[in-house]
């Protein structure tokens, strides 16, 4: 009989499937296949908190097979993810299987390779019932926490309203910086920029710092004028010049976090995307024969470590020889100090093998992925690389007893920078600091020297209130703040925007009116829950669950006798009060009223609503997100008129959406229910009948092609077809849905081959 092994994803299994040969059958559970009960709390908090699991609602088939699967196996390996999430699916699935967990043979690797998969197989463990106590806990607590305060949101602020443990703290901290800025108060201030000349005239700029006591600060246009007049045609003298070198280190690999955080400021992905992106990745892809076929390409993206594997060490240092140079790499491999409170269970996140260079695999892997990559590989590369060089220099001109100053480097070896920088937050504007430029080139100017006056630039400036955060700023923050788990950020950031307590602007996230207000009612009723230190403390004891160093029952019973005092008390003070909730304006003006619209949530999402219903009953739809989640704007919810006119009546054509995509709509519905499906021509002739071939959305807004003559014409087709020929048969070609490859769908030819534009 075959063995078994049980992964999550299908993606993962069919990688894993080629790796073992044979004698095993890998299947995929698809995620977890028991959970608690979404129609009632399902746990028991006057015994012990005993959790009520029942099976996930449309797995039951699916665990009827897998459990007749594992009755024929010679052996189980359960090979979920490597975490907590990844241990409490093995323990469930090994419940639901009726496999003793003493018996269960359970398997992880940090990265998807032949190797490491096989090497696990080799060496199987039971099931780590600490690690699945901790992912239990957290599930228990949060489940309490939002079943418990949902009831009293719908109660004393809306319906449809639910609350998180961590996410709430989430909203508290992006409605506060909001609350920062309006209450910031603008300052002027003054900077000086003065031009200078050399011998030989070569000019460069200084600007103003201050005086013999030290920096000075010019409040308004008196202190400046006073400082123009003061040296205007007068030569400054050289005060000091200070050159140094200086070495600057590589960053150190990726964690969850810094991954999120880099690929938000360097590729501007949302953190969701950049999560959906490092799985795919993980999991296995195919990147071509002459590089290995299937596998996976980074080591396991739910890490908060920095340590890498001595063979990754030695691998990296041979590709940088290599590739660069020997005095590239440092005399012994770089060891990163982990951060305070962070686990050591698995690897940074780095390639799993150094020598898949990104322009390697391109042609085989999407746009998004390519990208992803090449930032995970580079920044893996570049953190086992030697130090950069650089040449510091800083020059102080003194004139009429004011002190102008320039600083700045230049690179005198790049070391890591050959290959990686790493990008920083943008904070603030330095408008009234020296900043440091790069390549600096000042003239050759010693102390003592005298250089002459050009002009000067004073210019007027106020100071900028903190900046809203974006999610980069926010997972920093988190993660600073000990906020939840580095795995979790992404579904965090996703889950206050769909519950509109926060809203994309650009990339900035920020408060609704419901967030706000929601926000109030949590910190006047529910400190606790709300409180940084608190969260914060309760991570902490989430990891003692998992390192055996506490009790789960006692951490959940800690919790429930404080947070069931501040629900009653909660719950007592609101029956006295009462709570405006505010309405959220747009600029769009009722057509028929004349009164400014709010925004409503309905079933397909948010639209534009007159404030006077009932006695106006005049709806608009409202901007949706695009991709990068920002906004569209009130002109653009405007109705898009067609290019062609209604078949039945003659009148305009309008664009709509509806819960399978966008379509047209007659101008005079409902007293003409004519609609036309939206289409996009691809440019590419019909196969059978010569006419377009044009993008339609089906149901659950799936794209699919089809001949712009259908029904009279029954081409159809998932995959995109394209203008390129079989140079077997001389078929159309057709790109793959979801893959980077190109087939003929003749019976019996079987031509593939790589899909190179992958820049789409």
């Amino acid at each position: 009989m075959a063995n078994l092994v049980i992964v999550e994803s299908p993606s993962k299994a069919a990688t894993i499937k080629g790796y073992l040969g044979s004698n095993y059958k890998v299947v995929a559970s698809k995620g977890h296949v028991r959970d608690l009960p979404k129609s009632k709390l399902g746990v028991d908090v006057e015994n012990n908190f005993e959790p009520h699991y029942i099976n996930i609602r449309g797995k039951g088939d699916l665990i009827k097979e897998i459990k007749k699967e594992a009755k024929n196996a010679n052996k189980v390996f359960l090979a979920t993810d490597p975490d907590r999430e990844g241990e409490a699916i093995s323990w469930h699935l090994a419940t639901a299987l009726g496999i003793p967990v003493e018996k269960t043979l359970r398997v992880s690797f940090n990265e998807i390779t032949k190797t490491a998969v096989k090497a696990a197989i080799k060496e199987p463990r039971s099931i780590d019932m600490d690690l699945v106590n901790s992912q239990q806990a957290r599930r228990i607590l949060d489940r309490i926490v939002g079943y418990k305060l949902s009831p009293f949101l719908w109660k004393n602020v809306r319906s449809g309203l639910s609350a998180g443990r961590v996410q709430s703290v989430a909203t508290r901290i992006i409605v506060e910086r909001e609350e920062e800025i309006r209450a910031f108060v603008p300052v002027e201030y003054w900077t000086i920029d003065a031009t200078l000349a050399a011998d030989g005239g070569q000019e460069f700029t200084v600007r103003f710092f201050g005086d013999a006591k030290g920096k000075v600060k010019l409040a308004c246009e008196a202190d400046a004028m006073k400082v123009v007049n003061a040296v205007a045609n007068k030569d400054f003298n050289v005060k000091s010049v200070k050159k140094s070198k200086k070495k600057k280190l590589p960053a150190p690999p990726f964690t969850t976090s810094t991954m999120q955080q880099e690929a938000s400021r360097k590729l501007g992905f949302q953190s969701q995307r950049i999560m959906r992106i490092a799985q795919e990745l993980y999991e296995g892809v195919n990147v071509g024969q002459e590089n290995g076929g299937v596998q996976g390409l980074i080591t396991y993206m739910r890490t908060d470590s920095q340590r890498v594997s001595a063979q990754a060490q030695a691998e990296a240092r041979e590709y940088i020889g290599s590739k660069f140079g020997d005095k590239y790499h440092p005399e012994t491999p770089r060891v990163y100090k982990m951060r305070a409170g962070a686990q050591d269970a698995h690897e940074a996140i780095r390639p799993s093998r150094v020598d898949l260079e990104p322009a390697r695999i391109k042609k085989y892997v999407t746009s998004d992925q390519f990208k992803l990559y090449k930032l995970i590989w580079e920044r893996f590369v570049a953190s086992q690389m030697e130090s950069a060089v650089l040449s510091t220099v800083t020059a102080d001109f003194e004139s009429a007893g004011y002190v102008f100053r320039t600083s700045g480097y230049t690179v005198d070896f790049p070391g890591y920078m050959a290959v990686y920088e790493e990008s920083e937050d943008e904070t603030h504007t330095a408008a009234d600091e020296v900043s440091e430029q790069k390549n600096i080139r000042l003239p050759d100017v010693r102390e003592g020297q005298t250089v002459a006056f050009r002009s000067t630039d004073p210019a007027k400036h106020f100071t900028e209130p903190p900046a809203r955060y974006n999610d980069a700023s926010l997972i920093k923050f988190l993660e600073e703040k000990g906020i939840g788990r580095p795995s979790t950020f992404a579904t965090i950031i996703t889950t206050i925007i769909s519950r509109n307590y926060v809203k994309r602007e650009g990339k900035s996230l920020v408060p609704t009116p419901t967030g706000e207000l929601t926000n109030k009612l949590m910190k006047e009723s529910f400190p606790d829950i709300v409180d940084y230190a608190f969260t914060a403390q309760m991570e902490d004891k989430l990891d003692n669950i998992e390192n055996g160093g506490v009790n789960m029952n006692a951490v959940l019973g800690e919790f429930w006798s404080g947070f069931e005092k501040e629900l009653e008390a909660a719950n007592e003070k609101m029956e006295n009060e009462e709570l405006e909730v505010p309405v959220e304006e747009t600029d769009i003006i009722c057509d028929k009223c004349g009164s400014k619209m709010i925004v409503k949530n309905g079933r397909y999402g948010k639209f534009a609503a007159c404030p006077n219903y009932p006695t106006c009953r005049n709806t608009k739809p409202l901007g949706k997100q695009n991709e990068s989640g920002e906004e569209t704007s009130a002109e653009a919810s405007k109705p898009i008129i067609a290019d062609f006119k209604c078949e039945r009546c003659g009148s305009d054509m309008v664009q709509r959406s509806g819960r399978f995509g966008t379509f047209f709509a007659c101008s005079r519905y409902p007293e003409c229910s004519f609609t036309k499906q939206k289409t996009r021509d691809i440019g590419v002739p019909c196969p059978k009948c010569g006419s377009k071939i044009v993008m339609k959305t089906g149901r659950n807004k799936t794209v699919f092609y089809s001949c712009e003559k259908y029904p009279d014409c029954d081409f159809s087709s998932w995959d995109l077809p394209t203008n390129e020929s079989c140079p077997q048969c001389g078929e159309m070609l057709y790109r793959k849905k979801g893959q980077a490859v190109l087939v003929c769908k003749k019976t019996g030819c079987g031509f593939k081959k790589p899909y190179e534009n992958t820049e789409e």
